[in-house]
């Protein structure tokens, strides 16, 4: 049963929303909390709890009403918060991108964000269609805007929906979040129809769509190989469309695609996740890589903002690491000559720093996310283990998936055309920089309190050792090396690593490992890499012990 004070709340809430479908939503959820139902209540109660934090991740949480959900109610006041601090910020009448993927939701929540802003003073330019996050990013250089909203939600499962918001050419960080959301709490204190909003803003469609496509274009010399069989699928994303324009523009072959996850589609129907690095959302892609022989299989996630490769090793099909997909593109831009600093998370393989060390280029470790990796200066290429890639810089500083599917074809190719794999790519980098094995450690919760304490075991309880080796810890949570302060407990030993800390847009909490060997012990890979894995079974027995998961 609901309490009178917690009846007022509701009612209250439902009197601003300009939703019909989460009243009635609502509705539903009292009419059942009345009868007694004990999930009602539970959702009611969470729903209501608090507000939805804004942060570095902008919004990311389940539909539904409620100032805990996102609705439209809680995005209007997001746009309103965002529009207050670019107006006070020197902003006002500037460029705004605003763009949407096929989520639930996504296009309304775009549009009220597209008028809020434009009854601010600023000038909003709405994506005539869905379009993948790379383009919103891409557009903030081309476009001239002064800031940019993605809504989506990524990866995350088909109830939820997100607000990505960008200032300058990245993704924004602090103190410029905790500003927002200062402005986004005043916003919420005054009755949501004094919203200012107005339906001046314009449409951008094709003339953007046809410039990123251009940009994807000239990462492809003229000379480049194009025979490549491949396999993709944009696990019922919006990335399709703008794959076959640059496909159309580069001049390599159309894929075989997977038909049932072709189209855009909110409720992601074949994949238990709609991220390829779940277990089983690439299972289509690979066999039909496998049915067709192709060379390589590909995979963005919904937004095209991520990028998975699979490719045979010794006649069996199997999804690089985001690591191993990362040491490739870094060893192809090192053989192009890109110069620059290359760049990687410090939850990514420490490979990556001898590599830009061997080519004579700066190396950064930055924190997670490419809020961080973005904004390093004279970036030549960044990643992440998380399957994002930025091999752009220059055009969008921001992961990218379909830019790094362009230069994947084309590595790819050029290996085919030399008698080369993918995989023999790997065991030659293996042999250069020795065996490197990465894995990762993930526990999803339904009560977020376990994650905290979690953290807090491990911090109480250091093991002094892992795997059978020595190991120093560093918290991070009072900086490393330089890096601001983030929740996460660095351990690094004598050819281990692992660093733990809880997922940034999902309940999980997640261990990245790494088990490295000199080149000196790697010239017999397979003896090598069967001393790794056996290594890194240990190292994931004695983290999920540490943590008491």
């Amino acid at each position: 049963m609901l309490n009178d004070d917690r009846l007022t709340t509701l009612r209250a809430w439902q009197a601003q929303d300009p939703d019909p479908a989460t009243v009635a939503a609502l509705d539903h959820l009292i009419e059942r909390a009345e009868r007694g139902d004990s999930e009602a209540v539970a959702e009611v109660v969470d729903a209501f709890a608090g507000r939805l934090a804004f942060g570095t991740a902008g919004l990311r949480a389940a539909l539904g009403p409620g100032p805990n959900r996102m609705n439209r109610v809680v995005v209007s006041q997001a746009a309103a918060g965002l529009a207050r601090w670019l107006v006070a910020n020197g902003h006002a009448g500037a460029r705004v991108i605003v763009g949407y993927d096929a989520r639930y939701n996504s296009d309304v929540f775009a549009r009220d964000t597209a008028e809020i802003l434009a009854g601010h003073g600023l000038t909003p330019l709405l994506t005539d269609r869905h379009v993948p996050t790379p383009l919103v990013a891409f557009a903030l250089g081309h476009l001239d805007c002064a800031a940019g909203v993605m809504v989506t939600a990524s990866h995350n499962p088909p109830q939820d929906n997100g607000y990505k918001v960008y200032v300058g050419r990245s993704q924004i960080v602090p103190p410029t979040d905790a500003e927002i959301a200062a402005q986004i709490d005043a916003v919420a204190a005054e009755p949501l129809a004094d919203i200012p909003r107005s339906d001046a803003y314009s449409l951008v469609g094709d003339d953007l769509v046809d410039a990123y496509v251009a940009r994807a274009a000239s990462l492809v010399t003229l000379d480049a190989p194009r025979d490549l069989v491949w396999a993709y699928t944009p696990l019922h994303g919006v990335g399709a469309d703008v794959v076959a324009r640059v496909l159309a523009a580069t001049g390599f072959p159309a894929p075989a695609l997977v038909d049932a996850q072709a189209l855009p589609d909110p409720a992601f129907p074949t994949v238990a996740f709609p991220n390829p690095e779940e277990p089983g959302a690439m299972d289509l892609a690979l066999a039909l890589a496998a049915e067709v022989g192709a060379d390589i299989a590909i995979a963005n996630d919904p937004d095209a903002d991520r990028c998975a490769l699979a490719a045979p090793f010794d006649g069996t099909w199997r999804m690089l690491s985001g690591d191993e997909l990362g040491w490739l593109l870094a060893d192809d831009a090192l053989a192009r000559g890109a110069q620059g600093t290359y760049a990687c998370s410090v939850v990514s393989s420490t490979l990556l720093s001898a590599m830009a060390a061997a080519g004579g280029q700066p190396f950064a470790m930055t924190l997670t996310g490419f809020k961080w990796i973005g904004r390093v200066p004279g970036l030549a290429l960044g990643y992440e283990e998380a399957i994002g890639y930025c091999t752009d810089p220059d055009a969008v500083a921001d992961k990218d998936g379909i830019s790094t599917l362009t230069r994947l074809l084309a590595l790819a190719a050029r290996l085919k055309a030399q008698g080369g794999t993918v995989a023999g790519r790997l065991d030659d980098i293996a042999r250069r920089f020795g065996v490197h094995v990465t894995a990762q450690l993930s526990f999803r919760v339904a009560d977020l309190s376990l994650i905290g304490d979690a953290m807090a075991r491990l911090r109480d309880r250091l093991p002094a050792a892992l795997a059978g080796v020595a190991v120093e810890a560093s918290d991070l949570n009072d900086g490393w090396h330089g890096l601001p302060p983030t929740d996460g407990v660095l351990f690094e030993g004598a050819g281990v690593r692992a660093v733990a800390r809880p997922s940034g847009t999902e309940p999980k909490l997640k261990v990245y490992l790494q088990v490295n060997l000199p080149a000196e012990r790697s010239a017999d890979l397979a003896a090598a890499r069967a001393h790794a894995s056996a290594t890194m079974t240990q190292l994931k027995a004695d983290m999920t012990a540490a943590l008491g998961l």
